[in-house]
């Protein structure tokens, strides 16, 4: 199984965004993330949050968890940060389960995620992304805050994840976004021995093409 797109939830999601985000001057980045979080189902919607962040994006992905029916959680480092970041839910009229810790220890806490908005400028970013406990359909990664430096590939390298393609959109402070593959199948043992499911996916077309060895 693999993230299947809706653009009729999308595009419902979009516009609740929209309506959400009025008083901020800048939302289209929170609106991009909504539309693609809804669009593509997803169950489990992730982000980190710190102190004196932009709100809009959490708004955006709360938006998106009830359009997709999914759970929404945001990980903060301590409970002030949980306190600011609950008021300014509340204040929008929306809200999140928030789990307070370490990012990189709350995420393998996260099983099954397949929406991650994170920092790119977090120092913690690469423990992130490697302790993140991905969903096996795959799952989109954002990172906010983003450049198109050329030192950004090696960064997602850093995480270990097997981006199918990635791309960078001058949106908002900029957003980095990666397609992570779905996970192969798991090793099947048959009465001749052991077998295995190979997923390969084709990173022009996208196709994904699953075949035994």
């Amino acid at each position: 199984m693999k993230l299947i797109w809706s653009p009729e939830t999308a595009s419902k999601a979009l516009i609740d965004t929209v309506k959400s985000c009025e008083i901020f001057n800048e939302s289209s980045a929170a609106e991009l993330v909504s539309a693609m979080a809804a669009g593509w189902n997803a169950q489990v919607l992730v982000e980190t949050w710190r102190r004196g962040g932009a709100i809009a994006a959490s708004i955006g992905l709360a938006v998106a968890a009830r359009h997709s029916g999914g759970r929404h959680v945001c990980v903060v480092a301590d409970e002030e940060s949980r306190a600011e970041y609950v008021e300014a839910m509340r204040e929008s009229g929306r809200a999140a389960e928030v789990v307070v810790g370490r990012p990189e220890e709350a995420m393998e806490r996260l099983e099954g995620i397949d929406f991650l908005v994170v920092d790119w400028r977090r120092n913690d970013l690469a423990r992130i992304l490697k302790a993140a406990r991905l969903g096996r359909r795959g799952a989109v990664v954002v990172c906010k805050n983003a450049s198109s430096d050329a030192a950004d590939d090696f960064r997602w390298r850093q995480g270990k994840l097997r981006i199918v393609r990635s791309v960078f959109l001058p949106v908002g402070n900029g957003l980095h976004i990666a397609h992570v593959g779905a996970t192969s199948g798991a090793s099947v043992v048959t009465g001749k021995g052991r077998s295995r499911w190979i997923t390969h996916i084709d990173r022009r077309s996208g196709e994904e093409m699953v075949f035994r060895r």
